[in-house]
Protein backbone atom coordinates (compact mmCIF):
# COMPACT_ATOMS: atom_id res chain seq x y z
CA UNK A 1 0.00 0.00 0.00
CA UNK A 2 1.55 3.36 -0.78
CA UNK A 3 2.00 5.85 1.73
CA UNK A 4 -1.01 7.95 0.72
CA UNK A 5 -3.25 4.98 1.19
CA UNK A 6 -1.39 4.42 4.15
CA UNK A 7 -2.02 7.77 5.61
CA UNK A 8 -5.59 8.32 5.13
CA UNK A 9 -4.97 10.66 2.42
CA UNK A 10 -7.62 9.78 -0.21
CA UNK A 11 -5.96 9.50 -4.01
CA UNK A 12 -6.67 11.95 -7.01
CA UNK A 13 -8.47 9.24 -9.38
CA UNK A 14 -7.43 11.43 -12.21
CA UNK A 15 -3.81 9.27 -11.42
CA UNK A 16 -4.49 6.78 -8.96
CA UNK A 17 -2.62 3.90 -9.45
CA UNK A 18 -3.68 0.53 -8.54
CA UNK A 19 -1.71 0.36 -4.86
CA UNK A 20 -3.62 3.52 -3.46
CA UNK A 21 -7.01 2.02 -3.89
CA UNK A 22 -8.66 -0.36 -1.36
CA UNK A 23 -12.30 0.38 -1.13
CA UNK A 24 -14.21 -1.83 -3.34
CA UNK A 25 -17.33 -0.26 -2.95
CA UNK A 26 -16.07 3.53 -2.68
CA UNK A 27 -13.92 3.20 -5.74
CA UNK A 28 -16.24 1.08 -8.11
CA UNK A 29 -19.35 3.74 -7.13
CA UNK A 30 -16.57 6.57 -8.17
CA UNK A 31 -15.91 5.41 -11.22
CA UNK A 32 -19.11 4.92 -12.44
CA UNK A 33 -20.13 8.36 -11.49
CA UNK A 34 -16.77 9.28 -13.13
CA UNK A 35 -18.17 7.44 -15.97
CA UNK A 36 -21.48 8.90 -15.94
CA UNK A 37 -19.86 12.39 -16.08
CA UNK A 38 -18.19 12.50 -19.28
CA UNK A 39 -18.93 9.35 -21.32
CA UNK A 40 -22.23 10.12 -22.84
CA UNK A 41 -22.71 13.83 -21.44
CA UNK A 42 -20.49 16.90 -21.36
CA UNK A 43 -17.56 16.28 -23.83
CA UNK A 44 -19.13 13.04 -24.72
CA UNK A 45 -16.01 10.68 -25.37
CA UNK A 46 -17.93 7.62 -26.06
CA UNK A 47 -15.23 5.45 -24.24
CA UNK A 48 -17.08 3.21 -22.21
CA UNK A 49 -19.89 1.12 -24.49
CA UNK A 50 -21.70 -0.35 -21.43
CA UNK A 51 -21.23 -0.93 -17.71
CA UNK A 52 -21.84 -3.88 -15.22
CA UNK A 53 -24.63 -3.99 -13.44
CA UNK A 54 -23.83 -6.19 -11.33
CA UNK A 55 -20.13 -4.18 -10.09
CA UNK A 56 -21.56 -2.80 -6.80
CA UNK A 57 -22.61 -5.95 -6.05
CA UNK A 58 -19.35 -7.72 -6.69
CA UNK A 59 -17.75 -4.91 -4.97
CA UNK A 60 -19.46 -5.03 -1.89
CA UNK A 61 -19.26 -9.31 -1.49
CA UNK A 62 -15.22 -8.16 -2.03
CA UNK A 63 -15.15 -6.24 0.50
CA UNK A 64 -16.74 -8.54 2.73
CA UNK A 65 -14.53 -11.40 1.96
CA UNK A 66 -11.17 -9.19 2.24
CA UNK A 67 -12.61 -8.37 5.73
CA UNK A 68 -13.53 -12.11 6.55
CA UNK A 69 -10.82 -14.09 4.64
CA UNK A 70 -7.90 -11.15 3.85
CA UNK A 71 -7.17 -10.28 0.33
CA UNK A 72 -6.72 -12.41 -2.71
CA UNK A 73 -3.57 -9.88 -3.34
CA UNK A 74 -2.96 -6.12 -5.28
CA UNK A 75 -5.85 -6.82 -7.51
CA UNK A 76 -8.40 -7.21 -4.94
CA UNK A 77 -11.94 -5.53 -5.81
CA UNK A 78 -9.72 -3.49 -7.90
CA UNK A 79 -12.13 -1.95 -10.69
CA UNK A 80 -11.01 -2.36 -14.63
CA UNK A 81 -12.48 -1.72 -17.81
CA UNK A 82 -11.73 -4.46 -20.88
CA UNK A 83 -12.22 -3.42 -23.70
CA UNK A 84 -15.49 -5.03 -25.89
CA UNK A 85 -13.72 -7.99 -27.90
CA UNK A 86 -12.80 -9.42 -24.53
CA UNK A 87 -15.67 -11.67 -23.57
CA UNK A 88 -16.69 -11.48 -19.86
CA UNK A 89 -19.48 -14.02 -18.37
CA UNK A 90 -22.88 -13.38 -19.73
CA UNK A 91 -24.95 -13.91 -16.92
CA UNK A 92 -23.12 -11.19 -15.42
CA UNK A 93 -24.85 -8.78 -17.65
CA UNK A 94 -22.57 -7.32 -20.26
CA UNK A 95 -22.36 -7.64 -23.86
CA UNK A 96 -19.16 -9.34 -25.68
CA UNK A 97 -19.79 -7.28 -29.60
CA UNK A 98 -16.67 -6.03 -30.48
CA UNK A 99 -18.58 -2.94 -30.91
CA UNK A 100 -21.02 -4.17 -33.13
CA UNK A 101 -24.78 -4.76 -32.98
CA UNK A 102 -24.55 -7.55 -35.02
CA UNK A 103 -23.73 -9.31 -31.86
CA UNK A 104 -25.75 -7.75 -29.38
CA UNK A 105 -27.63 -9.80 -26.88
CA UNK A 106 -24.85 -12.92 -27.64
CA UNK A 107 -24.19 -15.58 -25.27
CA UNK A 108 -20.46 -16.41 -24.97
CA UNK A 109 -19.64 -19.73 -23.76
CA UNK A 110 -16.95 -18.51 -20.88
CA UNK A 111 -14.59 -15.56 -20.06
CA UNK A 112 -11.43 -14.59 -21.76
CA UNK A 113 -8.93 -16.42 -20.52
CA UNK A 114 -7.27 -13.11 -19.46
CA UNK A 115 -10.91 -11.94 -17.85
CA UNK A 116 -10.46 -15.69 -16.12
CA UNK A 117 -7.48 -15.28 -14.47
CA UNK A 118 -8.21 -11.29 -13.47
CA UNK A 119 -11.47 -12.50 -12.07
CA UNK A 120 -9.89 -14.97 -9.69
CA UNK A 121 -7.57 -12.36 -8.64
CA UNK A 122 -10.38 -10.04 -7.28
CA UNK A 123 -11.05 -7.41 -10.55
CA UNK A 124 -13.78 -5.97 -10.75
CA UNK A 125 -15.36 -5.27 -14.42
CA UNK A 126 -16.83 -2.21 -13.83
CA UNK A 127 -17.25 -1.89 -18.14
CA UNK A 128 -16.21 -2.74 -21.69
CA UNK A 129 -14.86 0.31 -23.81
CA UNK A 130 -15.29 1.29 -27.21
CA UNK A 131 -13.13 0.59 -29.98
CA UNK A 132 -12.90 0.50 -33.67
CA UNK A 133 -15.29 -2.08 -34.41
CA UNK A 134 -14.53 -5.56 -34.98
CA UNK A 135 -10.64 -4.18 -33.96
CA UNK A 136 -10.42 -2.20 -37.20
CA UNK A 137 -11.68 -5.57 -39.23
CA UNK A 138 -14.26 -4.28 -40.60
CA UNK A 139 -12.73 -1.02 -42.54
CA UNK A 140 -9.07 0.74 -42.86
CA UNK A 141 -10.84 3.83 -43.45
CA UNK A 142 -13.08 4.44 -41.03
CA UNK A 143 -12.45 6.73 -38.64
CA UNK A 144 -10.67 5.34 -35.87
CA UNK A 145 -12.41 4.94 -32.15
CA UNK A 146 -15.66 4.21 -34.11
CA UNK A 147 -17.91 1.50 -33.08
CA UNK A 148 -21.92 1.05 -34.26
CA UNK A 149 -22.95 0.28 -30.46
CA UNK A 150 -20.54 3.10 -28.93
CA UNK A 151 -20.48 5.48 -31.48
CA UNK A 152 -17.01 7.61 -32.10
CA UNK A 153 -14.28 7.72 -29.17
CA UNK A 154 -12.56 11.23 -28.78
CA UNK A 155 -9.29 11.71 -27.40
CA UNK A 156 -9.36 13.74 -24.45
CA UNK A 157 -6.60 16.51 -24.87
CA UNK A 158 -8.49 18.45 -27.40
CA UNK A 159 -12.11 19.11 -28.52
CA UNK A 160 -13.17 16.26 -31.35
CA UNK A 161 -9.53 14.84 -31.82
CA UNK A 162 -8.51 11.57 -32.99
CA UNK A 163 -8.38 8.64 -30.39
CA UNK A 164 -5.87 6.57 -32.80
CA UNK A 165 -6.57 3.14 -33.31
CA UNK A 166 -8.63 0.55 -32.41
CA UNK A 167 -8.30 -0.16 -28.72
CA UNK A 168 -9.18 3.66 -28.17
CA UNK A 169 -11.32 3.66 -25.82
CA UNK A 170 -9.15 1.50 -23.12
CA UNK A 171 -7.02 4.52 -23.93
CA UNK A 172 -9.23 7.39 -23.34
CA UNK A 173 -10.59 5.83 -20.30
CA UNK A 174 -7.28 5.70 -18.64
CA UNK A 175 -6.46 9.22 -19.47
CA UNK A 176 -8.77 10.88 -17.90
CA UNK A 177 -9.03 8.10 -14.59
CA UNK A 178 -12.48 6.34 -15.47
CA UNK A 179 -11.12 2.85 -13.77
CA UNK A 180 -8.10 1.48 -12.21
CA UNK A 181 -7.11 0.10 -15.13
CA UNK A 182 -7.77 -1.75 -18.84
CA UNK A 183 -6.90 -4.22 -21.30
CA UNK A 184 -6.63 -3.77 -24.68
CA UNK A 185 -5.72 -6.09 -28.02
CA UNK A 186 -3.22 -5.38 -30.84
CA UNK A 187 -2.60 -6.43 -34.25
CA UNK A 188 -1.17 -3.67 -35.55
CA UNK A 189 -0.37 -0.39 -32.82
CA UNK A 190 -3.72 -1.06 -31.40
CA UNK A 191 -2.58 -0.67 -27.75
CA UNK A 192 0.65 1.36 -28.17
CA UNK A 193 -1.33 4.19 -30.53
CA UNK A 194 -4.12 4.75 -28.38
CA UNK A 195 -1.56 4.66 -25.18
CA UNK A 196 0.88 7.13 -26.91
CA UNK A 197 -2.19 9.49 -28.48
CA UNK A 198 -4.01 9.80 -24.93
CA UNK A 199 -0.91 9.98 -22.43
CA UNK A 200 -1.17 6.48 -20.80
CA UNK A 201 1.44 3.40 -20.84
CA UNK A 202 0.70 0.21 -23.01
CA UNK A 203 2.34 -2.74 -23.42
CA UNK A 204 1.50 -5.29 -26.61
CA UNK A 205 2.83 -8.05 -25.41
CA UNK A 206 4.91 -10.98 -27.55
CA UNK A 207 1.70 -12.92 -29.47
CA UNK A 208 1.47 -16.09 -27.56
CA UNK A 209 2.18 -14.89 -23.67
CA UNK A 210 -4.99 -15.04 -27.71
CA UNK A 211 -7.87 -12.83 -30.03
CA UNK A 212 -10.81 -13.98 -32.76
CA UNK A 213 -9.09 -12.45 -35.46
CA UNK A 214 -5.39 -12.99 -35.96
CA UNK A 215 -4.21 -15.98 -34.07
CA UNK A 216 -0.55 -15.35 -35.61
CA UNK A 217 -0.85 -11.29 -34.71
CA UNK A 218 -3.12 -10.47 -32.10
CA UNK A 219 -2.63 -10.39 -28.72
CA UNK A 220 -4.15 -8.60 -25.54
CA UNK A 221 -2.51 -6.12 -23.00
CA UNK A 222 -2.78 -4.01 -20.44
CA UNK A 223 -3.52 -0.35 -20.90
CA UNK A 224 -2.85 1.87 -17.24
CA UNK A 225 -1.22 5.17 -16.48
CA UNK A 226 2.08 3.71 -15.14
CA UNK A 227 4.38 1.39 -16.05
CA UNK A 228 3.67 -0.39 -13.18
CA UNK A 229 0.02 -0.91 -13.17
CA UNK A 230 0.91 -2.34 -16.40
CA UNK A 231 3.49 -4.47 -15.56
CA UNK A 232 1.29 -5.98 -12.87
CA UNK A 233 -1.49 -6.90 -14.68
CA UNK A 234 0.66 -8.30 -17.11
CA UNK A 235 1.88 -10.72 -14.70
CA UNK A 236 -1.44 -11.56 -13.80
CA UNK A 237 -2.69 -11.93 -17.56
CA UNK A 238 0.01 -13.55 -18.64
CA UNK A 239 0.44 -17.45 -19.18
CA UNK A 240 -0.51 -20.39 -21.36
CA UNK A 241 -4.08 -20.60 -22.36
CA UNK A 242 -4.92 -24.54 -23.34
CA UNK A 243 -7.24 -23.42 -25.75
CA UNK A 244 -5.07 -20.84 -27.63
CA UNK A 245 -1.92 -23.05 -29.22
CA UNK A 246 0.22 -19.46 -29.97
CA UNK A 247 0.20 -19.38 -25.79
CA UNK A 248 1.76 -22.95 -25.30
CA UNK A 249 5.19 -22.22 -26.79
CA UNK A 250 6.34 -19.59 -24.26
CA UNK A 251 9.27 -20.01 -22.68
CA UNK A 252 9.35 -21.64 -18.94
CA UNK A 253 7.53 -19.72 -15.85
CA UNK A 254 6.42 -16.31 -16.57
CA UNK A 255 8.43 -14.20 -14.48
CA UNK A 256 7.04 -11.19 -12.12
CA UNK A 257 6.93 -8.41 -14.53
CA UNK A 258 7.05 -6.22 -11.10
CA UNK A 259 10.85 -7.35 -10.21
CA UNK A 260 11.08 -5.54 -13.76
CA UNK A 261 10.52 -1.96 -12.38
CA UNK A 262 14.50 -0.86 -11.66
CA UNK A 263 15.17 2.70 -11.96
CA UNK A 264 18.95 1.85 -12.89
CA UNK A 265 17.84 -0.86 -15.39
CA UNK A 266 19.38 1.21 -18.58
CA UNK A 267 22.93 1.22 -17.63
CA UNK A 268 25.08 -0.06 -19.97
CA UNK A 269 22.54 -1.26 -22.45
CA UNK A 270 22.60 -0.44 -26.19
CA UNK A 271 19.41 1.30 -27.65
CA UNK A 272 19.12 1.58 -31.85
CA UNK A 273 17.33 4.34 -33.49
CA UNK A 274 16.24 3.29 -36.61
CA UNK A 275 16.03 6.47 -38.17
CA UNK A 276 14.32 5.51 -41.72
CA UNK A 277 10.93 4.42 -39.76
CA UNK A 278 10.67 8.21 -38.50
CA UNK A 279 8.87 10.44 -40.47
CA UNK A 280 8.05 14.08 -41.02
CA UNK A 281 6.45 15.02 -37.45
CA UNK A 282 8.65 17.58 -36.84
CA UNK A 283 7.13 18.34 -32.52
CA UNK A 284 7.65 14.79 -32.22
CA UNK A 285 10.81 14.05 -33.73
CA UNK A 286 12.71 16.74 -32.13
CA UNK A 287 11.34 15.78 -28.43
CA UNK A 288 12.42 11.91 -29.12
CA UNK A 289 15.77 13.76 -30.41
CA UNK A 290 16.03 15.52 -27.19
CA UNK A 291 14.99 12.00 -25.12
CA UNK A 292 18.16 10.49 -26.25
CA UNK A 293 20.25 12.79 -24.34
CA UNK A 294 17.90 11.32 -21.42
CA UNK A 295 18.57 8.07 -22.70
CA UNK A 296 22.43 8.42 -22.33
CA UNK A 297 22.41 10.08 -18.92
CA UNK A 298 20.26 7.29 -17.75
CA UNK A 299 23.66 5.04 -18.86
CA UNK A 300 22.74 3.84 -22.43
CA UNK A 301 24.41 3.95 -25.76
CA UNK A 302 22.71 5.11 -28.79
CA UNK A 303 23.27 3.65 -31.62
CA UNK A 304 21.88 6.09 -34.59
CA UNK A 305 20.77 5.11 -37.01
CA UNK A 306 19.85 1.66 -36.57
CA UNK A 307 17.82 0.88 -39.33
CA UNK A 308 16.37 -2.41 -40.36
CA UNK A 309 17.90 -4.42 -43.27
CA UNK A 310 14.60 -5.34 -44.70
CA UNK A 311 11.60 -3.56 -43.19
CA UNK A 312 9.13 -4.24 -46.18
CA UNK A 313 6.67 -7.39 -46.27
CA UNK A 314 2.98 -9.06 -46.80
CA UNK A 315 0.72 -10.06 -44.44
CA UNK A 316 -1.77 -12.97 -44.13
CA UNK A 317 -3.53 -10.66 -41.82
CA UNK A 318 -6.95 -10.74 -44.35
CA UNK A 319 -7.12 -14.19 -44.37
CA UNK A 320 -6.56 -14.76 -40.99
CA UNK A 321 -9.23 -12.27 -39.95
CA UNK A 322 -12.20 -13.45 -42.03
CA UNK A 323 -11.54 -17.09 -40.61
CA UNK A 324 -11.20 -15.63 -37.16
CA UNK A 325 -14.13 -13.57 -37.01
CA UNK A 326 -16.37 -16.80 -38.17
CA UNK A 327 -14.37 -19.13 -35.73
CA UNK A 328 -15.21 -16.74 -32.68
CA UNK A 329 -18.86 -16.49 -33.84
CA UNK A 330 -19.62 -20.29 -34.70
CA UNK A 331 -18.30 -20.86 -31.05
CA UNK A 332 -20.97 -18.64 -29.30
CA UNK A 333 -23.62 -20.39 -27.32
CA UNK A 334 -26.58 -18.05 -29.12
CA UNK A 335 -26.50 -15.30 -31.13
CA UNK A 336 -30.15 -13.26 -31.40
CA UNK A 337 -29.47 -11.54 -34.97
CA UNK A 338 -28.86 -15.04 -36.30
CA UNK A 339 -25.27 -14.01 -37.48
CA UNK A 340 -23.06 -16.84 -38.60
CA UNK A 341 -20.18 -16.24 -40.87
CA UNK A 342 -18.55 -12.92 -42.33
CA UNK A 343 -20.67 -12.89 -44.82
CA UNK A 344 -24.01 -12.71 -42.79
CA UNK A 345 -22.34 -9.80 -40.84
CA UNK A 346 -21.51 -7.99 -43.84
CA UNK A 347 -25.29 -8.63 -45.14
CA UNK A 348 -26.14 -7.41 -41.09
CA UNK A 349 -24.82 -4.26 -41.90
CA UNK A 350 -26.06 -3.65 -45.32
CA UNK A 351 -29.94 -4.15 -43.96
CA UNK A 352 -29.19 -1.98 -40.76
CA UNK A 353 -27.38 0.73 -42.13
CA UNK A 354 -28.38 3.30 -39.39
CA UNK A 355 -27.06 1.78 -36.60
CA UNK A 356 -23.72 0.13 -38.38
CA UNK A 357 -22.97 2.58 -41.69
CA UNK A 358 -24.51 6.15 -40.91
CA UNK A 359 -23.46 8.91 -42.97
CA UNK A 360 -20.89 10.38 -44.26
CA UNK A 361 -18.34 9.27 -42.51
CA UNK A 362 -19.15 5.60 -41.08
CA UNK A 363 -20.18 4.20 -44.60
CA UNK A 364 -17.63 1.96 -45.38
CA UNK A 365 -16.99 -2.28 -44.83
CA UNK A 366 -14.48 -2.94 -47.36
CA UNK A 367 -11.75 -4.53 -45.93
CA UNK A 368 -14.79 -6.92 -44.63
CA UNK A 369 -16.12 -7.74 -48.30
CA UNK A 370 -12.31 -8.25 -49.70
CA UNK A 371 -11.60 -10.72 -46.43
CA UNK A 372 -14.94 -12.52 -47.20
CA UNK A 373 -13.97 -15.94 -49.10
CA UNK A 374 -10.53 -16.12 -48.30
CA UNK A 375 -8.75 -19.51 -47.71
CA UNK A 376 -6.61 -20.34 -45.08
CA UNK A 377 -4.73 -22.55 -47.35
CA UNK A 378 -1.36 -23.26 -48.74
CA UNK A 379 -0.88 -20.14 -50.50
CA UNK A 380 -1.78 -18.56 -46.98
CA UNK A 381 0.74 -20.46 -44.82
CA UNK A 382 3.46 -19.34 -47.10
CA UNK A 383 2.98 -15.63 -47.30
CA UNK A 384 2.82 -16.13 -43.20
CA UNK A 385 6.02 -17.67 -43.05
CA UNK A 386 7.32 -15.03 -45.26
CA UNK A 387 5.81 -12.91 -42.89
CA UNK A 388 7.63 -14.80 -40.06
CA UNK A 389 10.73 -14.50 -41.86
CA UNK A 390 10.51 -10.87 -43.18
CA UNK A 391 9.12 -9.64 -39.55
CA UNK A 392 11.41 -11.72 -37.09
CA UNK A 393 14.70 -13.36 -38.69
CA UNK A 394 15.61 -10.45 -41.39
CA UNK A 395 13.78 -7.79 -39.82
CA UNK A 396 14.04 -6.98 -35.94
CA UNK A 397 15.78 -10.11 -34.63
CA UNK A 398 18.71 -9.50 -37.25
CA UNK A 399 18.73 -5.48 -35.93
CA UNK A 400 18.98 -6.29 -32.95
CA UNK A 401 22.18 -8.51 -34.14
CA UNK A 402 23.82 -6.37 -36.00
CA UNK A 403 23.76 -3.25 -33.85
CA UNK A 404 24.36 -5.48 -31.26
CA UNK A 405 21.30 -4.29 -29.47
CA UNK A 406 19.20 -5.03 -25.92
CA UNK A 407 16.44 -2.74 -27.90
CA UNK A 408 15.18 -0.64 -30.06
CA UNK A 409 13.46 2.96 -29.65
CA UNK A 410 11.53 5.32 -31.41
CA UNK A 411 8.72 7.85 -31.11
CA UNK A 412 5.27 5.22 -30.93
CA UNK A 413 3.03 7.64 -33.48
CA UNK A 414 5.66 7.44 -35.83
CA UNK A 415 6.09 4.10 -35.35
CA UNK A 416 5.97 1.53 -38.60
CA UNK A 417 4.00 -1.41 -36.63
CA UNK A 418 4.02 -3.69 -39.75
CA UNK A 419 7.52 -5.67 -38.48
CA UNK A 420 6.14 -5.77 -35.24
CA UNK A 421 2.58 -7.09 -35.76
CA UNK A 422 4.06 -9.87 -38.80
CA UNK A 423 6.56 -10.76 -35.99
CA UNK A 424 4.27 -11.13 -32.57
CA UNK A 425 6.84 -9.28 -31.07
CA UNK A 426 6.38 -7.17 -28.24
CA UNK A 427 5.82 -3.48 -27.73
CA UNK A 428 5.68 -0.89 -24.97
CA UNK A 429 4.59 2.93 -25.23
CA UNK A 430 5.54 5.42 -22.51
CA UNK A 431 4.54 9.13 -22.68
CA UNK A 432 7.31 11.68 -24.24
CA UNK A 433 5.55 15.12 -24.58
CA UNK A 434 2.99 16.99 -26.43
CA UNK A 435 2.17 19.03 -29.55
CA UNK A 436 3.01 22.51 -28.54
CA UNK A 437 -0.06 25.27 -28.28
CA UNK A 438 1.23 26.58 -31.39
CA UNK A 439 0.94 23.73 -33.75
CA UNK A 440 -1.72 23.50 -36.42
CA UNK A 441 -4.83 22.31 -35.78
CA UNK A 442 -5.42 19.28 -38.84
CA UNK A 443 -7.59 19.34 -40.58
CA UNK A 444 -9.26 22.98 -39.50
CA UNK A 445 -12.77 21.24 -39.70
CA UNK A 446 -12.77 17.70 -38.38
CA UNK A 447 -14.29 15.24 -40.82
CA UNK A 448 -15.14 14.25 -38.32
CA UNK A 449 -11.79 14.08 -36.18
CA UNK A 450 -8.83 16.28 -35.72
CA UNK A 451 -5.11 14.11 -36.88
CA UNK A 452 -3.39 17.25 -35.18
CA UNK A 453 -4.25 19.51 -32.47
CA UNK A 454 -2.26 21.79 -29.69
CA UNK A 455 -1.36 19.28 -26.51
CA UNK A 456 -1.99 16.18 -27.98
CA UNK A 457 0.38 13.81 -26.21
CA UNK A 458 2.93 11.34 -27.75
CA UNK A 459 4.94 8.69 -26.55
CA UNK A 460 8.21 6.57 -27.48
CA UNK A 461 8.00 2.81 -27.90
CA UNK A 462 10.56 0.37 -27.04
CA UNK A 463 10.78 -2.74 -29.23
CA UNK A 464 12.01 -5.96 -28.96
CA UNK A 465 12.21 -10.24 -29.96
CA UNK A 466 9.85 -12.25 -28.90
CA UNK A 467 9.65 -12.58 -25.06
CA UNK A 468 11.31 -9.63 -23.94
CA UNK A 469 9.08 -7.77 -21.99
CA UNK A 470 10.57 -8.58 -18.83
CA UNK A 471 13.51 -6.10 -20.38
CA UNK A 472 11.63 -3.90 -22.05
CA UNK A 473 9.11 -2.97 -19.04
CA UNK A 474 12.77 -2.53 -17.12
CA UNK A 475 13.56 0.11 -19.67
CA UNK A 476 10.46 1.72 -19.86
CA UNK A 477 10.59 1.98 -16.32
CA UNK A 478 13.43 3.47 -15.64
CA UNK A 479 12.72 6.19 -18.28
CA UNK A 480 9.09 6.70 -16.94
CA UNK A 481 10.99 7.84 -13.40
CA UNK A 482 13.24 10.01 -15.13
CA UNK A 483 11.12 12.60 -16.78
CA UNK A 484 7.29 12.09 -15.38
CA UNK A 485 6.01 13.40 -18.64
CA UNK A 486 2.10 12.22 -17.68
CA UNK A 487 1.49 14.64 -14.87
CA UNK A 488 2.48 17.67 -16.80
CA UNK A 489 0.04 18.13 -18.84
CA UNK A 490 -3.90 17.01 -18.13
CA UNK A 491 -6.87 16.58 -20.36
CA UNK A 492 -8.77 19.41 -21.22
CA UNK A 493 -11.05 20.93 -18.65
CA UNK A 494 -14.68 19.85 -19.89
CA UNK A 495 -13.26 16.48 -20.36
CA UNK A 496 -12.01 16.35 -16.59
CA UNK A 497 -14.47 14.34 -14.37
CA UNK A 498 -15.36 16.03 -11.19
CA UNK A 499 -16.29 12.67 -8.94
CA UNK A 500 -13.63 11.77 -6.93
CA UNK A 501 -13.19 8.97 -3.68
CA UNK A 502 -14.55 12.24 -1.17
CA UNK A 503 -18.05 12.47 -3.42
CA UNK A 504 -18.93 9.04 -2.38
CA UNK A 505 -17.14 8.27 1.15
Amino acid sequence: MTSNASSGVLPDLYEASIAELQDGLAQGTAYLSRIEEVNFKGPALHAVIETNPKALTQAVALDDERKEKGSRGPLHGIPLLLKDNIATLYEEGMNTTAGSYALLGSVVPRDAFVAAKLREAGAIFIGKTNLSEWAGARSISLPRGFSGRGGQTLCPYYPNADPFASSSGSGVAMAVGLAAGSLGTETRASIVAPSSRNNIVGIKPTVGLWCPYSSNQDTPGPMCRSVTDAALLLTFIAGPDPRDEATLHQPGIVPDYMKALDKNALKGTRLGVPRAFIRNMKAIEETFNSSLDIFRALGAEIIDPADFPNGEGTTGIAGGEAVGISKYISELVEVPTGVKTLADLIEFNKINPDLELPGPFYTDQSRFMDAEGTQVDDAYFAALAQDFDLGRTRGIDATLAKFNLDAIILPTDVLEPKPTAIAGYPLISVPLGFQPDGVEVLPATPSPLHSQAPGIPFGVAFMGTAYSEFKLISYAYAFEQATHVRPQRRAYNNAIPRTQLTSVI
